[in-house]
């Protein structure tokens, strides 16, 4: 696959093939990926915590809110669940802030998920206070993103909004989940070179 396609087949999947299972080895190769990504004064504060146990991926379940637009589904049902966790945290002794490190690390670990024929999700609603407890982490560690993880259950389609459109993702009846982008002509703020000199109107 190229990177354009790895990035379009990198969609927040909710619903996972719970059955199936994710190998610790896996979790490692994929935080290994992240491990290499880069980093803010190349300071490297964050640490992860790898879950492929069904009882602990159980108790980390019940610590995320999923799918904000999506009022009346409380979340992915029992046998939907994600296969595997990856929790991202900040290791307080090594840096105060991580800038953006988290987030480029998740989405690296996201797209060598896909490259790997699996899926997952961002999820930063997340009860830190007990998944902390759950996971019996030292005060140093602060819980940043879980990286939800598994073989997806559900097809997820990219749609072209028209300028100013609708953003919210959907799912029909048939259970498709659709995700509406914003064109490019619309996130191109100006250009300058090749004859385009222009500001977006």
């Amino acid at each position: 696959m190229t990177l354009r396609d790895l990035v379009l087949r990198n969609r927040s999947v909710r619903r996972f093939h719970q059955d199936r299972s994710v190998d610790m080895s896996t979790l490692e190769e994929l935080t290994d990926l992240a491990r290499h990504t880069a980093s803010a004064g190349n300071l490297q504060p964050l640490r992860y915590v790898l879950c492929a146990d069904p009882a602990v991926n159980a108790a980390v379940f019940d610590c995320l809110g999923w799918a904000a637009y999506l009022k009346d589904w409380p979340g992915p049902e029992e046998g939907e669940r994600p296969a595997a966790y990856i929790v991202v945290c900040q290791d307080t002794t090594v840096a105060a802030t991580v800038d953006c490190d988290h987030g480029i690390a998740s989405q690296t670990i996201l797209l060598g998920a896909v490259e790997k024929g699996l899926s997952g999700c961002i999820l930063a609603s997340v009860n830190r206070k007990k998944l902390v407890r759950i996971l019996d982490l030292p005060e140093s560690l602060t819980i940043l993103l879980v990286l939800a993880l598994g073989q997806a259950a559900e097809n997820v389609v990219l749609e072209e909004t028209a300028p100013g459109g609708e953003i919210r993702y959907w799912r029909d009846a048939a259970g498709t989940h659709h995700v509406p982008k914003r064109g490019l002509g619309e996130i191109i703020a100006r250009r300058y070179g090749g004859g385009k000199n222009t500001e977006h109107a």
